[in-house]
């Protein structure tokens, strides 16, 4: 069924329209709003002569994925991680736009908050999403789910210029069920009373954790629908599928999710990656992308007010093998020159050589730094971590090109 799907025949009566009924929203405390063709949304607002093409927002160069296609993209089968060259020869007369760096941050921060205006209750799941109980808010402001899901709609329109979808219901798997059939641009909802049977009819895929290969088990059982799924002893479910799947499909089955709206969850790790648009073998160009990502991880780690003890790397081979190596340091860091360190090493010590298609810098283990910085008196380094902030502060006032590592710049710009 996928995350996104029409709304099944026999169920217009959950869309709410202009001038018909409004379904009934009494106990439906959870919104999921989701943003429509994000990226590709963000980019026409300055280019709107491209609304009614088939746009993606990617690379474009041979090795590229579609990062969001747009509607009319979508009729001729592109969708975003798909490979570009794969979009293109789908769609010949596909227009590709390039990523705007920090674009899609900043609008994200607005419309988050937005919602954050209306509840505290606000748990994002990417960029483009989350979800947001609004029982208080709707006592406070004493209105109720739909109206509150127009007013969100209509201010993300008119502050942001894009659009979102809107899914209203009792419970969150249901609610983010429901965004993903009012899109583009609409608002379903789910009544309480009306949970089990808007879900019995719907495939197992719509689900939340059944994917291809969960699917394929449980339809080898004769469980196609999620009525069948409800109506499945669940002992059986267990011993099909295990006893955590099965239980949990069993409950979601029967519209039971007591999952609740948790805002600000903590970040677990920060990274970055690159994929060569040639592969490469050079240590030293891969040592230097490696400080290119190394630069950017401390960067983020800075502005979030976070430090880590382990730094991981990442290297995909041409031939798709991928590995993984980490190790942790001897003090929580978000200092570009240290993660960078670690990361060569772990490269050295640990990848073998060979053609390299993609790396990856990532720094785990994170805290908020609160005990401050260990220091090393004895150390005849520089403090490079003064150096950094002070960087960050030109980039900040001057372009994330202002100041830069030297062995970063390209040759023009270093003569």
């Amino acid at each position: 069924m996928g995350r996104n799907t029409e709304l099944p025949s026999g169920m217009a009566r959950y869309r709410v329209t202009a001038g018909e009924p409004v379904p009934d929203d009494s106990g439906c405390v959870i919104l999921h709003v989701d943003m429509d063709a994000f990226f590709v949304a963000c980019e026409l607002r300055t280019r709107p002569e491209l609304a009614e093409l088939p746009v993606v927002v990617s690379g474009g160069g041979p090795r590229s994925v579609v990062a969001a296609a747009s509607y009319p993209a979508r009729r001729f089968g592109v969708r975003s991680a798909m490979p570009f060259a794969t979009a293109k020869r789908l769609c010949p007369r596909l227009v590709c736009i390039q990523p705007t760096p920090g674009l899609y941050g900043e609008v994200s921060r607005g419309v988050m908050g937005i919602f954050r205006e209306l509840t505290p209750l606000v748990e994002p799941l990417s960029l483009d999403e989350a979800f947001l109980d609004v029982g208080g808010a709707l006592r406070r402001l004493g209105t109720t789910p739909v109206r509150l899901g127009a007013r969100i709609r209509e201010r993300v329109r008119a502050e942001h210029g894009i659009s979102c979808s809107v899914g209203v219901a009792k419970v969150k798997f249901v609610a983010k069920l429901a965004s993903g059939m009012a899109k583009p641009d609409g608002m379903v909802v789910v009544p309480a009373a009306e949970t089990v049977p808007f879900l019995h009819p719907l495939p197992v895929s719509a689900l939340w954790g059944v994917g291809k290969r969960t699917e394929e088990l449980v339809q080898r059982h004769g469980w196609y629908t999620i009525a069948d799924i409800a109506a499945a002893p669940p002992a059986r479910l267990r011993r099909a599928l295990g006893r955590a799947m099965g239980e949990h499909l069993w409950a979601l089955a029967n519209g039971h999710d007591d999952r609740a709206v948790v805002p600000e969850s903590a970040e677990k790790s920060i990274g970055a990656e690159h994929t060569f648009e040639v592969d490469v073998a050079d240590r030293a160009e891969l040592g230097v992308e490696l400080l290119r990502l190394s630069e950017r991880v401390g960067a983020t780690l800075r502005s979030r007010g976070l430090r880590g003890r382990t730094v991981s790397i990442k290297v995909r081979f041409d031939d798709f093998r991928t590995i993984t190596r980490a190790r942790t340091v001897p003090a929580a860091t978000d200092v570009a020159r240290e993660i960078h360190r670690s990361a060569v090493d772990l490269l050295t010590e640990h990848a073998p050589t060979g053609p390299v298609r993609l790396i990856g810098v990532r720094v785990e283990s994170l805290d908020t730094g609160v005990d401050g910085e260990q220091l090393a008196f004895d150390s005849p380094e520089p403090r490079w971590r003064d150096a950094e902030l002070a960087a960050d502060v030109a980039r900040s006032r001057f372009g994330k090109s202002a100041i830069r590592p030297a062995s970063l710049l390209s040759p023009k710009e270093g003569e």
